[in-house]
């Protein structure tokens, strides 16, 4: 019965050590994807007042 517990307790250890190494690289990559969507919109934020200065410089004039 000894052996069967010490089993129990092993096997019961790593997947606690599996599930924070999961846990661990799943927030890794949300906050990696989260500043690269930040860095996306900074940039697309950038163009648009580009493209807004380009158009007040050379649009039209009514």
């Amino acid at each position: 019965m000894n052996e069967i517990t010490q089993s129990f307790v092993e096997r019961g250890d790593l997947a606690h050590l599996a599930l924070l190494m999961w846990a661990s690289g799943a927030s890794g990559l949300l906050v990696w994807s989260l500043r690269e969507l930040a860095a996306a919109n900074r940039r697309f934020d950038e163009f648009v007042r580009e493209l807004s200065r380009f158009n007040r410089c050379f649009g039209e004039e009514e």
